[in-house]
């Protein structure tokens, strides 16, 4: 490319014409934030002047800029608070798709916690994933961290329990010893689990007042317990959910997946990048990958680090490792 054309790339712009110029503003976000997470993003610049939106920016990337604007304006229409962590989660999805529709995904409400906060899916991944925990009785969430497997996985599981689709949720994952062996630990049995079920626990206190879960755990309706506890029992009227399950030996997972009785559904989350296992023990997650697929009734979603929705450098530490790694 001559330096001139990347100079007419660069001075290419764009004018779009927002309907209701109060609407616009909001879509700007608080002193321009959601404008400046565009130009983060696509390094398009965008300017208002009362209902006129102008973008600026190289020319293959102002088609992208004005549909991620447009449809993130629309969702204002609707009354969707659009923030700029919102904009990238935009960006990611329109620019992996052309067929894509924010509105399909983001205003799919998943559940509205205790809190007054609306959970829904930010990826098309995650919403695949949603949509098959709506219609399979086993799913299967693989992928790196922060893409949101047990977080949805978890609102799922409370809202069924709201709705009384189910009357208890179960929480589970190995207790896998990463270079502590539980018998030196200090303290009783639950002072030495409790440590691997802390995430259970945040990803629950996410969805409900603190002091509400603890009524329900004290009344069994929830349940968190390592993996070793869910063998014997028939789980029934059950949302249950395996986290972590990359650390299942395949004797655990079998054990997990046969413990599923009448009107229950499973979710099994993991990332079968972070195994923990002694060296010569197989994931049991990796051999179900591949012993399960075809089987009716059963989904499996892979997602990827661009599904990632935590900090935006997480997605950036996922791709520096994954870099590392093929150098290595």
């Amino acid at each position: 490319m001559s330096r001139r054309r990347a100079r007419d790339q660069e001075s290419s712009s764009l004018n779009i014409i927002l309907e209701d110029e109060l609407i616009a503003h909001t879509l700007a976000g608080e002193r321009g934030a959601n404008f400046k997470a565009l130009e983060r993003e696509l390094g398009v610049k965008a300017d208002l002047r009362g209902n006129q939106l102008f973008l600026r920016g190289e020319s293959h990337l102002l088609e992208l800029a004005q549909r991620v604007m447009v449809e993130l304006y629309d969702l204002t229409r609707k009354g969707y608070p659009v923030f700029p962590p919102d904009v990238g989660y935009a960006v990611k999805i329109l620019a992996s798709s052309h067929k894509a529709s924010l509105k399909e995904i983001f205003l799919d409400k998943v559940f509205i916690s205790g809190k007054d906060r609306v959970v829904t899916p930010k990826s098309i991944a995650q919403k695949e994933y949603v949509e098959a925990i709506r219609g399979f009785d086993i799913v299967f969430g693989i992928g790196p961290a922060g893409t949101g497997k047990t977080f949805l996985a978890m609102a799922m599981a409370v809202a069924a329990l709201n709705n009384k689709r189910v009357k208890r949720i179960i929480l589970t994952r190995p207790a896998v010893e990463a270079g502590e062996r539980l018998g030196f630990l200090p303290g009783d049995l639950k002072e030495k689990v409790d440590p691997y079920l802390r995430p259970l626990y945040d990803a629950l206190h996410d969805m409900m007042d603190f002091d509400h879960s603890l009524e329900l755990m004290g009344k069994g309706v929830i349940e968190v317990a390592p993996l070793a506890y869910m063998r014997g029992r028939t789980l029934n009227d059950s949302f249950v959910i395996l986290d972590e399950a990359q650390n299942t030996t395949s004797e655990q997972m079998m054990m997990f997946l046969t413990r599923l009785g009448m009107t229950s559904m499973a979710v099994v989350t993991g990332d079968i990048t972070q195994i923990d296992l002694p060296n010569g023990v197989s994931s049991g997650l990796v051999e179900t990958s591949k012993i399960l697929k075809g089987i009716e009734g059963i989904k499996f979603i892979y997602f990827t680090d661009k599904d990632v929705i935590r900090h935006r450098l997480v997605q950036d530490i996922i791709k520096a490792y994954e870099r590392a790694d093929r150098e290595r």
